[in-house]
């Protein structure tokens, strides 16, 4: 089976260089049309460039078909103009992927509000705004794929990136009600978590490392990820050629009745509450609630 986008219009975000780059080159290579969105500014998000125009002239030197777009993902209105304008050029859009991002690290005790608050704006916000300026698109054409890019630091913590692992925590959920809403009209939803050797990275891997983890190697899962036969609610992990998947899951808990309906209940049964031996992976925030009705139906 050939993965091809024939047909297809792609929106990638943050496109102007590392990741966002390789994404547009890759879908362009593989048939699709491609709007290279990129503001152009630093990894703070300062300043500007002309990166966006230079994906583009990669993707036409190569006989492929792009269009440059400096709006900002934290603007709505300018994410529906991009839409529009994609659309006005081909006639549609189906597949969205959200990778546009900054860093502003800092330990929590030492960031300004300011500083988290922009991160959050870019990779949360930025990506409900661009989201939003294409979902009735997908609905109305009963086709839509969207990427989500979310990171180790949102699912698992690191150090110094409070702002940035909120966002993209954030992002991960966001999927997870999307894709519920999506399903009737063939909109999947997915979230990519790579680690890669970008300029958002570049202090942080050594040479060798930051050469192992080239951004192309990342590529084979955001692509299949906004295939047509693509899966949907899945969290892929992706980094110098290998892919992983992450789950959110549900232990089957304790029910805790008369003096164990306590705190001190919870503490004696700590090790039978987060036992996870039988552990589920709800489809829905729903499952919680089903688990314990099932707990207290069995008592």
């Amino acid at each position: 089976m050939s993965i091809r986008f024939d047909d297809k219009v792609a929106i990638v975000t943050g496109a102007g260089g590392g990741l966002g780059r390789q994404y547009a080159l890759e879908l362009a290579r593989r048939g699709a049309k491609v709007v290279v969105n990129d503001l152009g500014g630093d990894r703070t998000g300062q300043g500007a460039s002309d990166a966006a125009l230079k994906v583009v002239e990669e993707i036409e030197a190569a006989g492929g078909q792009a269009m440059a777009n400096g709006a900002s993902v934290t603007e709505y209105d300018q994410m529906v103009e991009m839409v529009a304008r994609a659309k006005e050029e081909w006639g549609g859009v189906h597949v969205l992927i959200n990778n546009a991002g900054v860093l502003r690290d800092k330990t929590f005790a030492k960031m300004e509000p300011a500083d988290f608050a922009f991160v959050v704006n870019v990779h949360l916000l930025g990506s409900a705004n661009a989201t939003k300026a294409c979902w009735e698109t997908f609905r109305e054409q009963n086709y839509g794929r969207i990427l989500m890019t979310a990171s180790s630091t949102g699912l698992f913590g690191n150090f110094g990136q409070a702002n940035y692992g909120a966002a993209k925590l954030g992002l991960a959920g966001l999927t997870k009600t999307l894709y519920l809403e999506g399903a009737k009209n063939n909109i999947k939803v997915n979230t990519i978590a790579p680690v890669a050797g970008t300029r958002m990275t570049e202090d942080l891997f050594p040479e060798q490392a930051f050469q192992a983890f080239a951004p192309e190697k990342v590529v084979p899962a955001a692509l299949f990820l906004v295939s047509e036969e693509a899966p949907t609610n899945q969290i892929v992990g992706a980094g110098a050629g290998v892919f992983q998947a992450s789950y959110v899951t549900l232990t089957q808990g304790k029910l805790l009745t008369g003096d164990d309906l306590s705190p001190e209940g919870v503490a004696r049964h700590w090790a039978e509450i987060t036992d996870r031996t039988g552990e589920i992976v709800p489809d829905s925030g729903a499952g919680q609630s089903m688990l314990i009705g099932a707990k207290l139906q069995g008592q």
